[in-house]
């Protein structure tokens, strides 16, 4: 539980943005040793961690973030992509939690999943970070809220499960109320 709460430090404060930068940098991490590892046991516990952080991630987003950029972006599409985009790792997640290690395409599985997300990683910080800046969005509150469910839903490890998402009456209702208005 120490480290767990050596990050909480080091994340409380930080804005929404510096929040999701901080967490695929973790997630990108995960994704690197498990390419660089040769001990099967080291791939398993990357592909676990990994998977879970993703859900975590995904689930911080979908209920917090996207609503309030949502809100204050004109540009949908770019929403509507990263939305596509959390389905397909979803997807993915849902088909290796189905897959011993050992099967023959667990690896290539994971690998694909990688590259999605560095993907999904690129057009967020190059693309729509950018562009939620110009907003009135509050993104030291938004970030507080943010990194505060991480914390629950780490410490729980009770996260919503891959391919269940929020009905869109209550997505829409949290997180849009971080403006500055």
């Amino acid at each position: 539980m120490g480290f767990f709460k050596e990050q909480w430090k080091k994340i409380t404060g930080q804005d929404a943005l510096d929040v999701l930068r901080d967490h695929h940098k973790e997630i990108d991490a995960l994704f690197k040793q498990f390419d660089s590892s040769e001990d099967e046991k080291t791939k398993q516990e990357c592909v676990a961690r990994a998977c879970r952080e993703l859900v975590i991630h995904a689930q911080i987003e979908e209920d917090l973030f996207y609503p309030a950029v949502r809100a204050e972006l004109p540009d949908q599409d770019i929403m509507d992509e990263a939305e596509v985009e959390h389905l397909t790792f979803k997807r993915l997640i849902a088909e290796l939690g189905t897959m011993k290690t050992s099967d023959r395409l667990h690896h290539a599985r994971f690998k694909v999943l990688g590259e999605y997300v560095r993907h999904h990683v690129r057009e967020e910080e190059n693309e729509m970070f950018p562009k939620v800046k110009g907003t009135k969005i509050d993104l030291q509150a938004l970030g507080d809220e943010m990194a505060d469910m991480r914390q629950e839903l780490t410490k729980n490890l009770k996260p919503r499960t891959a391919g269940k998402s929020r009905s869109k009456s209550s997505k829409s209702t949290r997180g849009a109320q971080h403006t500055t208005r």
